[in-house]
């Protein structure tokens, strides 16, 4: 003898000589949906929180719940039974959706509905102001120096704050043991490499890539190992320019320089040159301004003709082109343009200072 047992108890018990078996019937199917239904719509009205009504929907439309399972004993009808069923059940599920949904929104806008009468919006009041960013002075000074050049005709170029020993000191004519290497005393990476110093290694690289007219500044930071006081920063930015032509003379530089100071610091400032030595210029010169309320003179760059040792290091013929290039500090600029007097204020994020700008 042979039992199928149900737990929808949805079967009827048929013998057939000595075999007892079970077979679903349309009539039984239809007494247990209206008991599915009838079921839902006693228990709804009792939950009164959004966690159990989705416990009473998996219960019933889960992968395992009671109408699921209705939908498996579709193919243990008789074939003309099937149609009839199918549409019965698919009905049973619409209306247990629509039950837990209703359900569901009635239980939701409950706290909804308190809330918006103990907060409401008057739309008659002003809005809050929320005031925009704006970039940092350092930013601002950069962006005006490059606005600056860029009006004359030069290209922005850039380079990799980590350099070479090859490209920080030799190719500019700082070879080992050069006095002049003790200037700066560097942050070294490990024996060939090292943060960078200055901004003139970029005009190494953009010449070696690079063959004349050349016209460019390099913007970036530089790293050194200064005590931070109210002049000095390990972290600081400069401005590099450099021009490679035929037929270049310092008079040249000087004429860039003049219009730089004009447009950058005001016509009111007064400019002088003098003497100085940098391994990769020759000759070298220090710029020096005066402003209208002082009477010192600041010195902002150092600048000069290019050596021709350097020309010669990026494969440029001395005899055929020249060029001059100067440097000057962000930093600088910024606290002779704003008149600060001390360079950590840019570093310390005061909004009170920064606001300022």
């Amino acid at each position: 003898m042979i039992f199928i047992v149900s737990s929808n108890c949805l079967l009827v018990k048929i013998e057939r000589a000595d075999i007892i078996f079970l077979m679903v019937t349309l009539k039984n199917l239809r007494q247990q949906i209206s008991t599915v239904a009838a079921s839902v719509e006693e228990q709804l009205p009792q939950i009164n929180e959004t966690t159990r009504c989705e416990e009473l929907r998996v219960h019933l439309l889960g992968r395992k719940g009671e109408v699921t399972q209705l939908f498996k004993l579709l193919g243990k009808l008789p074939p003309q039974d099937r149609p009839i069923a199918g549409q019965l059940l698919n009905e049973l599920k619409k209306k247990v959706t629509a039950a837990l949904a209703c359900r569901l929104t009635a239980l939701g806008s409950a706290p909804q509905q308190s809330q918006s009468k103990t907060e409401r919006i008057d739309i008659t009041l002003p809005g809050t102001y929320h005031p925009h960013g704006h970039f940092h002075p350092l930013s601002q000074v950069q962006q005006k120096i490059e606005e600056i050049f860029l009006r004359m005709g030069f290209t922005v170029a850039v380079g990799p704050e980590i350099e070479t020993e090859y490209y920080n000191f030799e190719a500019l004519n700082i070879p080992a043991h050069h006095p002049a290497r003790e200037e700066w005393d560097s942050f070294y990476i490990d024996e060939t490499h090292l943060l960078r110093t200055h901004t003139s290694p970029v005009q190494i690289r953009i010449m070696e890539e690079r063959k004349p007219p050349l016209r460019i500044i390099c913007p970036g930071r530089c790293y050194r190992r200064d005590n931070q006081d109210a002049t000095h920063s390990p972290v600081f930015h400069q401005v590099e320019m450099l021009w490679v032509e035929k037929q270049l003379s310092l008079a040249n530089l000087k004429y860039i320089i003049e219009l730089f100071v004009k447009e950058f610091f005001g016509k009111r400032y007064q400019m002088r040159f003098s003497a100085d030595f940098f391994p990769f210029t020759e000759p070298s010169i220090q710029v020096h301004i005066r402003p209208p309320y002082s009477t010192d003179w600041l010195e902002i760059m150092g600048a000069g003709m290019v050596d021709p040792i350097v020309l010669q290091e990026v494969g440029y013929d001395p005899d055929q082109v020249t060029g001059f290039a100067f440097g000057l500090g962000i930093e600088r600029m910024a606290m002779l343009r704003y008149k600060i007097d001390d360079i950590r204020l840019f570093f310390q994020n005061d909004l009170r200072f920064l606001h300022q700008f």
